[in-house]
Formats: structure tokens, C-alpha cells, sequence
């Protein structure tokens, strides 16, 4: 109920807030009403659902807030860009225009990474994330193999942004992030690259500003040392646009398309996890449901032994294994 001073019953304003979400098409209204209220309440979402249940109160401010914020969501924005963060395992990443939001499937896809590098019989094991984005796999392999040493690489300047403060958040400087193109480390393109090679010579070098030759540099000692290679690359194939508008209008084309059949930039990052990766050490790629087959005869073709593909918890196929 309405006061005089404009407060709003926290429970009352959540359910406005859930019916127009769900009139939107929303398809979880109740989770994204709570989250949309922490967020401006600055609370939890288990504490928005106490302060409804207990009948307390949302000031003026927070209910216009509030309600703005769910127009927004209302029209597909996504609520990660709306909070301007994601939760992704244990952590939390700063994520806005520019930059993929993490899935939930991801989270799996990293845990084949994250075992495959606590399994390393090595004090100091090293991995390499490619299309990190935000970030979101990077971090966690540091966070849940504290002794890892990880290095991500990220092309779009927008998305390296994102990644760059997550990074700087989350990474106990065990994370090194460079802005590159991971085509640039493709063994079968190093004699047509010459051109932009020289062409990026003329341009200021630093391993955060990419380039042919300034990656090439910065992966140079990383040959034949990387125990684990993990990639949640772009895989939609280009005539393939996907029907939730927060994925089709929001996330960043050029973390989605993959070319014509979604795996041009996993043909690439094969042949680079090559020539990165020990023997014994693990290739880890997520896909979608239907390319696992196609993955893994691209590995095995290129080298790679024991290819495998996993499922995601709705029993999608969502991750390939393979052996260096």
C-alpha cells in the first residue's frame, strides 16, 4: 500500500514488478523482481524476500527506482546490464554493453578446466583462456586453483574493458590479460600475416594493445607450457540469430557468430592449442548442442587424442575434451 510519503510495501511493489516482467514474456519474473530490488535496496535477494514477507517499506526514491529498472528489464534489456554485475560460480563480474554476459552452461565448461588443472602435477600450473570476454572463465580457473597461473585474451576492445576490471577485482595478480586476436597465433596464417605484422609494427606496442607480432611475442615463452587451454569462443553460425533478444539485440556480435557453420574460430584455436599446450595437457571448448561431433573430429583430425564431448545439466551437449 501506498503512504503518504510515496513508500512502498516491499511485497507489494515486487508483485508489480513480477507481473509487468511476466507480461513481457520474462521468462523467471519472481527471480529478476528480487534481484532488480536488491539491486537499488542494496540487499540481498534473500533479504529482499524477508522485507516483503515482513511487510517493510521502500522509499519513494527506491520504488521509482525500482520500476524504472523493470521497464527497462521489460523491454529485454538484460538484467546483468541493469546491475551491471553477473555471478559466475564463486565470484561476481562487473558486465555491460559491450561484453557477453556468462551463462550458467559455462559454468560447467569451466569445471572440466578448472579439474584438469588441479589434476596438473606441477607446484605452479598454467592456463590459457581464449575469448575470455569478462573475464568469467579466467578468473575462476585463478580463484579455484590458486596456484595457477592464467593468461586470457580477449579482441574486442569493449569486452577487454570489462575483463580489465574484473581482472583487476578478482585476479590476485595471478592473471595476465592481453588484448589481442587469437588468429594472430595461428601457425597456418603466419606466412599471409606478414603484412598486418608489419602494418601493426608501426603502431605503439604493448601486450594489451594486440597486434600480429606483439601476441606472437607474448605467447612466444607460453610454447609447449600451457597444462590446460580452455575457449567459450564464439560458436553461432552467422545465419542463426537467436531468438531471445537479450542475446540477439544485447551481446556483442562478435562474441556470438563463429562463421558459417559456428567453427571457424575453434578450427584456429585447435591448431594454436597445438602448438601452446604440453603433452598431456587438455584442450576445453564450449559448443553448441549440435557441433560436438563436428568438434571432435576436428581435434582428432588436427592431433588431438581422446576427444569427448560432455553435457551441461539440462543434458545438452556443451563442452569438448580433448588430449595434447
Amino acid at each position: 500500500m501506498d503512504t503518504e510519503s510515496g513508500a512502498r510495501a516491499v511485497g507489494e511493489l515486487m508483485g508489480e514488478i513480477v507481473d509487468r516482467l511476466g507480461a513481457a514474456g520474462i521468462e523467471h519474473p519472481a527471480a529478476d523482481a528480487e534481484l532488480l530490488l536488491g539491486h537499488v535496496l542494496g540487499v540481498s535477494r534473500g533479504r529482499v524476500q524477508a522485507l516483503a514477507i515482513t511487510g517493510s517499506l521502500a522509499s519513494a526514491e527506491q520504488a521509482e527506482a525500482a520500476l524504472d529498472l523493470a521497464d527497462e528489464r521489460a523491454r529485454r534489456v538484460p538484467l546483468q546490464h541493469l546491475t551491471g554485475r553477473a555471478p559466475f560460480r564463486g565470484i561476481e563480474l562487473s558486465v555491460g554493453p559491450g561484453v557477453f554476459v556468462p551463462r550458467p552452461e559455462t559454468e560447467g565448461v569451466a569445471q572440466f578446466a578448472i579439474d584438469a588443472l588441479a589434476a596438473v602435477p606441477d607446484p605452479s600450473p598454467l592456463a590459457v583462456d581464449l575469448c575470455t570476454g569478462s573475464g568469467a572463465i579466467a578468473l575462476s580457473l585463478a580463484r579455484e586453483v590458486p596456484t595457477a597461473r592464467v593468461w586470457a585474451v580477449e579482441r574486442s576492445r569493449e569486452a577487454h574493458a570489462w575483463a580489465e576490471r574484473n581482472v583487476t577485482a578478482l585476479g590476485d595478480g595471478r592473471v595476465s590479460l592481453v588484448l589481442g586476436d587469437v588468429r594472430d597465433l595461428d601457425p597456418n596464417a603466419a606466412e599471409s600475416s606478414v603484412v598486418v605484422a608489419e602494418e601493426a609494427e608501426r603502431r605503439p606496442r604493448s601486450s594489451s594493445r594486440g597486434g600480429t607480432r606483439a601476441l606472437q611475442d607474448v605467447f612466444a615463452p607460453l610454447r609447449g607450457r600451457v597444462h590446460v587451454l580452455v575457449s567459450n569462443p564464439p560458436y553461432v553460425p552467422d545465419a542463426m540469430v537467436p531468438r531471445d533478444p537479450e542475446v540477439r539485440d544485447h551481446d556483442p556480435a562478435l562474441a556470438l557468430y563463429g562463421g558459417p557453420d559456428g567453427l571457424d574460430l575453434v578450427r584456429v584455436i585447435s591448431r594454436v592449442g597445438l602448438e601452446l599446450v604440453a603433452p598431456g595437457g587438455a584442450i576445453v571448448l564450449e559448443h553448441a548442442e549440435t557441433q560436438g561431433a563436428a568438434i571432435r573430429a576436428l581435434l582428432a583430425a588436427d592431433g588431438w587424442r581422446a576427444p569427448a564431448t560432455h553435457p551441461d545439466l539440462t543434458m545438452r551437449d556443451r563442452a569438448t575434451t580433448a588430449l595434447r
